[in-house]
């Protein structure tokens, strides 16, 4: 009876209920978003950093040269000689080195360059087709199939750069020989090559005929005309990922590489930290902004029973003489306060989950990271009921106390 009741309390005043709901709905959606957005983001990062000690690259910013080679989601800074980087590829501290070399993209998707280490990094199994041997052979990752509906044994130009609307390379085409499986990393939305790929799309003077193509030559000389054409003297590549025996090459190869090369040996544990700080700052000005309008519900809601408590006098006097005790007039003043806010909870969570949707549309767009909408992060979100929980029976309190304390007899008399 009581639960009815409060219910259709609630509604009394249905502009100033509405008014509350909003308040309360605004702030858990902003809290919920960050939430998500912050577990997913480091998650994500995280992830795909795992096995990387340091990127070796061009001069410049070291976060440029990690966010591109580590996430593909900038310009590098530059591109470094092959030669001199497969000298310290070779080093005895050196326990895996994978190059990457950019340059193209296919309708906005990167292809890189590299070798099937780059795969076993990820996790990455070939889940149709083979691994790349020869030139122009690619592997496509699991989302760009599924979003381009590409199959093995399809075809297709790369565009200069990282736009879609860059020059075509239509003198070569690019062969689909596998599709990777999911991982949910950045490797799902790259397209793999040879390094040797790359150099010979950008040779603008001769190029030779690519696998598939009329003119290109099965035989025992077919490796050592790549090896001719594709001569690795004076070539260059983006980056290399560096994974050491022991720490020792962590701490001195920053300063080494510095100090002999032109090169630049960053950390992704480093840089990425300096982002999350970066990160961390924004999201906690936002998340105090979202308590402050959970705030602000709260004394909505204070109001709203405060106000409601004079005119409602009489219904709880009447209540009193039916036999409904002190403790029950009390239950039922906080209860009002409940409900609100947890639809007010419920809307928030709601809406917060669709607004990442569209912040994962917008992100997958532009820089190929997607959030998952679905996901749940208990222990925060927990921690978000109880405060609003809290707010509402804060925000209960007084009015609750008043009901409880009504004096019948001069209510009745006064009426």
């Amino acid at each position: 009876m009581i639960g009815k009741l409060a219910w259709k309390n609630t509604w009394f005043k249905p502009l100033s209920t509405i008014l509350s709901i909003i308040l309360l709905t605004a702030s858990v959606a902003i809290i919920t978003v960050l939430i998500l957005l912050q577990k997913q983001f480091e998650e994500q990062f995280s992830s795909n950093a795992d096995d990387i000690d340091l990127v070796l690259g061009a001069q410049g910013s070291p976060l440029q040269l990690i966010l591109s080679s580590v996430y593909q989601i900038d310009a590098p800074p530059g591109n470094i000689d092959y030669t001199e980087a497969k000298t310290w590829m070779q080093h005895p501290f050196v326990k895996t080195a994978i190059p990457l070399a950019f340059g193209d993209n296919y309708l906005g998707f990167k292809i890189v360059g590299t070798t099937p280490k780059y795969l076993d990094k990820f996790g990455a199994k070939i889940e149709s087709g083979t691994v790349f041997k020869n030139n122009f052979e690619v592997v496509v990752g699991s989302e760009i199939a599924t979003k381009l509906n590409i199959k093995v044994g399809a075809t297709f130009f790369g565009s200069h750069g990282d736009a879609k609307e860059g020059e075509k390379h239509e003198e070569a085409a690019y062969k689909v020989v596998g599709i990777a499986s999911k991982t949910g990393k950045v490797i799902d939305n790259l397209i793999l090559s040879n390094i040797q790929s790359v150099w010979a799309m950008h040779d603008t003077h001769e190029h030779a005929p690519v696998h598939g193509e009329e003119g290109h030559v099965h035989g025992e000389d077919e490796e050592h005309h790549a090896d001719t054409v594709n001569s690795e003297e004076g070539k260059e590549i983006t980056a290399v990922l560096l994974k050491f025996r022991n720490k020792m090459g962590i701490v001195l190869w920053p300063r080494l590489i510095a100090q002999n090369t032109k090169m630049q040996a960053a950390s992704p544990a480093i840089e990425i930290n300096r982002l999350f700080t970066l990160f961390g700052i924004g999201l906690e000005a936002l998340t105090y902004l979202a308590y402050g309008i959970m705030l602000i519900s709260g004394i909505s809601i204070f109001i709203a029973l405060f106000n409601t408590l004079k005119e409602r006098k009489y219904e709880f006097a009447l209540l009193r003489v039916n036999g409904a005790s002190r403790l029950q007039l009390l239950k039922l003043v906080i209860i009002e306060s409940l409900v609100l806010c947890i639809i007010g909870f419920i809307f928030g969570t709601v809406l917060g989950r669709v607004a990442l949707l569209f912040i994962s549309q917008s992100s997958d767009e532009a820089f190929k990271i997607a959030f998952d909408p679905f996901g749940f992060v208990w222990e925060k979100e927990g921690v978000l009921f109880i405060i609003t929980i809290f707010v509402g029976v804060l925000a209960a309190v007084i009015p609750a106390v008043k009901a409880y304390r009504l004096n019948i007899s001069k209510v009745l008399a006064n009426a």
